[in-house]
């Protein structure tokens, strides 16, 4: 009884976070047309290794492609229904040699200028990645180091992890491909969708879920369950073990699937 009372609280603190991204959104709707008026953003710019890459208050969909190389490509479409609007909640990019920042403008006046964003960026695979604040679908391709992604109300795909991840606050489901990671491993929390994590043959990791309102479907080779198998928590030891894979409070079913390295 402790531990279901436990678990609705959870649940319901979850539903708490996301409960303001989520009224926020109520003004974009699951239409990601663009609107009658528009502009276009298109900048290239050149990269150091390990450079950071920061997105965030973007209102719609965003799409991060990778490649190997030193280029960045910038392509933001915004919409409106009049040009008027349009000189609202503009898009703000601050470049760099070691860092590049594409941002939502923070109006103080929102007034009902309603614009929409369609952000696709090309980046090189060895980056620092931060994503925050999108209100759309959020796919990412293969990183090759940490990526951050949280406040995001809309689904979640990342092509390949390689390196630490963190992913919380997410409005939506999360898939992530994991092919290698750092010692910090990856954390999954706070959750308002199902969770499906795919696998490399040759992963070692130790996994542990707690606190979700739905069961875990382990469907891996060399996965060794720890402890007692319960509907709501499961640990488990993936090959050797070492690497840790924390995921807590999610608010939908969690799979645990065979992956591999994306292209």
């Amino acid at each position: 009884m402790k531990n279901k009372i436990r678990l609705l609280s959870l649940v319901a603190l979850v539903a708490l976070v996301l409960t303001p991204m989520t009224a926020k959104a109520q003004r974009h709707t699951s239409d990601d047309s663009d609107f009658a008026e528009r502009d276009e953003i298109n900048q290239t710019y050149t990269l150091a290794s390990g450079a950071r890459v920061e997105l965030r208050g973007i209102n719609g969909m965003v799409d991060i492609e990778t490649a190997a190389g030193t280029t960045a490509e910038v392509h933001i479409v915004r919409s409106a229904r009049n040009r008027d609007d349009l000189n609202y909640h503009k898009i703000i990019i601050e470049p760099s040699a070691n860092s590049l920042i594409v941002r939502g403008e923070n109006d103080s006046d929102h007034g009902n200028h309603q614009v929409r964003h369609r952000v696709t960026l090309r980046l090189p695979r060895q980056i620092d990645l931060t994503v925050s604040g999108i209100n759309g679908r959020t796919t990412v391709g293969a990183i090759d180091g940490p990526i951050q992604l949280n406040g995001i109300n809309g689904t979640v795909d990342v092509g390949q992890a390689v390196g630490y991840a963190k992913i919380s606050g997410i409005n939506g489901r999360v898939k992530v491909n994991i092919v290698r990671l750092s010692e910090r491993g990856i954390n999954v929390s706070g959750i308002n969708g199902g969770v499906e994590l795919q696998f490399a043959e040759d992963l070692n990791a130790d996994v542990e879920v707690t606190g979700i309102n739905g069961r875990v479907n382990a469907d891996v080779p060399n996965v060794t369950v720890m402890g007692k198998l319960e509907r709501n928590n499961f640990r488990a030891r993936v090959g050797a073990g070492g690497t840790p894979i924390i995921i807590n409070g999610v608010n939908g079913h969690v799979k645990l699937t065979r992956g591999g390295v994306a292209g």
